[in-house]
């Protein structure tokens, strides 16, 4: 079995030597999204809902491109500049994964790329 390299111009290049995600057998890794938009390649303007509505958004498109979606999640790790902005995530996040939420870890980063204010990364079964 051999990994994948998983590509899609629905979210943004990779912004150093990563992959968007790696697909390996029945599972796809994702590289942590931070809010860059993939059309200009530039941070979204707006707070935390803002950023964490663009983030999910370009896990949704990777994930899409892997022969995943959003459903197919097994884990995420969240990564907040600051967890006084918690509940605004958790809002923006649960609808994205409705009444059957994967598994997460969420903690606090001291800085995130690009001045991002919000971080995600999953693991995903794949066909």
């Amino acid at each position: 079995m051999a990994k994948q390299v998983i590509s899609t111009d629905q979210a943004p290049r990779a912004i150093g030597p990563y992959s968007q995600a790696v697909r390996f057998g029945n599972l796809v890794f994702t590289a942590g999204q931070i809010a860059l938009d993939p059309a200009t390649g530039k941070l979204v303007d707006g707070g935390i809902a803002a950023q964490t509505e663009r983030v999910m958004e370009n896990l949704k498109a990777i994930l899409e491109a892997a022969g995943s979606s959003l459903d197919r999640v097994l884990k995420t790790t969240c990564f907040l500049v600051n967890l006084d902005d918690f509940a605004e995530f958790n809002a923006v996040y649960g609808r994205y994964f409705g009444d059957n939420p994967p598994p997460r870890s969420t903690v606090q980063a001291a800085r995130l790329p690009a001045g991002a204010l919000v971080e995600v990364e999953c693991v995903a079964e794949c066909d």
